[in-house]
C-alpha cells in the first residue's frame, strides 16, 4: 500500500490540527477534489483508491511517531496525546463520479478530517503515474535530479541557497520521494535544510519545515468576526496557539495588497516573515521588503519564503535577485519528486465548507482561485476589496 505511516503527510497539517484542536474543536469542514490537468480520466482508480483509503485509516501513530512529533516544542502534551488515540475514518470519504470525473468529498469534523488531504493527493498521484506509464523507469528522473544538484553547486554561494522539499502531494511514488530527498540530504545538505513531509524528516534527521495552509484562513470566514476582519483574526489565532513559533504567515488567501493591508506593524513585529504561493515573485518580494521598510523594520531580519511552481534555476535567480535585502528561502515541490520525464497531473482538494457556510480563496493567480459560490465570491472580493479584473478573477467550480 502507498502510504505505510500517519507521518507521511506535510508537517502544516500537524500544527494547523492542533491549533483547530485548541481553537475550533467543533469545526465541521467540507474538502472537494479536482483535477486542474484537462483531459485526465481519473475514473479507473476508483477501486484502488478506495482500497487505499481503507488501510489509510487502519494506520495510527506508533511510539516512535509520537516521540518524534512531541520533540518539536511547539507540538503541545495534550496534542501529542490527542494523537496517541487518533485514527482517520473512511466514513467521512465519499468517492463517486460527477460530470464524467472522479469526484472525492470529504465532510466532517474538521479536527478528524484534516490530515485526509495530503496523503489522498500523494495516492491519487502515484496510482495514476502506475495506470498511465506502466513500463516507466527512473533512469531519467535520476538524471534531472543529479543536474539539479549540479546547478546548485554551480551557484556562486551554493552553501547560501537553501531550500526545502515541499513534494509530497504530487509526487511521483513514495519510494522516488524517498530517492530524491535522500540524496539531496547527502549530495548538498547545506542548501537542502528540511522537508515538509514528517516521516522523510524523521528518517533523515532533517527539519520539518511548514507553518499554515490557505484553509487555515479560509475557515475563518466561518468562525471569526465580520468578514473583512477573518485575515487579521487568524493571524492573531495562530500568534496566540504558537507564542512566537511557526511565524512565517500566508500571503495570497485573498491577494497581496489585502495581505499587505492587514499586516500592519502589529504582525509585521509578530510573525517572523511571510510566504508567496501565487501571482509574480519579484512583485511580491519588492512590495514585502517596501512593506518593511514603511514599518521601520529590517528586510533582512525577515524571511521571505517562495513556494509557488519553482524549480531550482527559478528559484536561483529570485536568491539572486533578493538576497542581499533580506533572508530569501524556498519551497521546492513537484519539481523535485515529479520530474521523472513524464507529466504530473496537477490535482488539489481544497477546503469549501466551513460549519455549512461557503469559504474561498482568492489567490494572485486565477487558476487558484477556489470557489464553489458565486455569489458568496462577490462578497469576499468586496469585503476585501479585490476587483474581478484583478489577480484572481475566476473560481474553480463544483463537480
Amino acid at each position: 500500500m502507498i502510504i505505510q505511516s500517519l507521518l507521511d503527510t506535510d508537517i502544516y497539517k500537524f500544527s494547523m490540527m492542533q491549533a483547530v484542536l485548541h481553537q475550533f474543536p467543533g469545526a465541521e469542514v467540507e474538502y472537494r477534489f479536482r483535477c486542474r490537468s484537462t483531459g485526465v480520466d481519473l475514473r479507473p482508480l476508483k477501486s484502488e483508491l478506495e482500497r487505499e483509503i481503507a488501510h489509510l485509516c487502519s494506520l495510527k501513530l506508533d511510539p516512535q511517531d509520537l516521540n518524534f512529533l512531541s520533540s518539536l516544542r511547539y507540538l503541545k502534551r495534550d496534542f501529542i496525546e490527542f494523537l496517541r488515540l487518533f485514527h482517520l475514518q473512511a466514513r467521512f470519504v465519499d468517492i463517486g463520479e460527477t460530470d464524467g470525473q472522479l469526484d472525492i468529498v470529504i465532510r466532517g469534523p474538521w479536527l478528524h478530517t484534516i490530515l485526509f488531504e495530503v496523503p489522498l493527493l500523494a495516492i491519487v498521484s502515484e496510482l495514476y503515474a502506475r495506470h498511465a506509464h506502466p513500463a516507466h523507469t527512473l533512469d531519467e528522473g535520476r538524471r534531472r535530479l543529479t543536474e539539479k544538484i549540479e546547478q546548485v553547486r554551480a551557484l556562486d554561494l551554493p552553501d547560501e541557497f537553501i531550500f526545502a522539499d515541499f513534494g509530497t502531494r504530487r509526487r511521483y511514488s513514495r519510494a522516488w520521494h524517498d530517492e530524491v530527498v535522500t540524496t539531496l540530504a547527502r549530495e548538498i545538505p547545506t542548501s537542502l535544510r528540511g522537508t515538509s513531509n514528517v516521516r522523510l524528516a524523521r528518517d533523515l534527521g532533517l527539519i520539518p519545515i511548514g507553518t499554515m495552509a490557505h484553509e487555515f484562513i479560509q475557515a475563518c470566514q466561518a468562525l471569526g468576526p465580520r468578514l473583512a476582519e477573518t485575515q487579521r483574526f487568524a493571524f492573531e489565532v495562530w500568534a496566540r496557539e504558537y507564542r512566537g513559533d511557526l511565524g512565517i504567515a500566508l500571503s495570497d488567501t485573498y491577494s497581496l495588497n489585502a495581505f499587505l493591508r492587514d499586516f500592519d506593524l502589529y504582525f509585521c513585529k509578530l510573525f517572523d516573515g511571510a510566504r508567496q504561493d501565487s501571482g509574480d515573485p519579484y512583485r511580491w518580494a519588492e512590495a514585502m521588503i517596501e512593506h518593511y521598510r514603511r514599518n521601520r523594520i529590517d528586510p533582512k531580519t525577515r524571511n521571505l519564503i517562495f513556494s509557488d511552481s519553482l524549480n531550482i534555476p527559478a528559484a536561483a535567480e529570485i536568491w539572486q535577485r533578493f538576497r542581499d535585502q533580506t533572508n530569501v528561502t524556498f519551497g521546492i515541490g513537484t519539481n523535485l519528486t515529479h520530474d521523472t520525464g513524464i507529466d504530473p497531473i496537477n490535482i488539489v482538494i481544497k477546503m469549501t465548507e466551513c460549519n455549512g457556510q461557503p469559504v474561498v480563496k482568492l489567490s494572485d493567480s486565477p487558476g487558484k482561485v477556489v470557489s464553489t459560490n458565486q455569489q458568496y465570491l462577490a462578497w469576499v472580493r468586496q469585503a476585501f476589496d479585490v476587483p474581478e479584473d484583478g489577480n484572481a478573477t475566476q473560481a474553480e467550480p463544483r463537480h
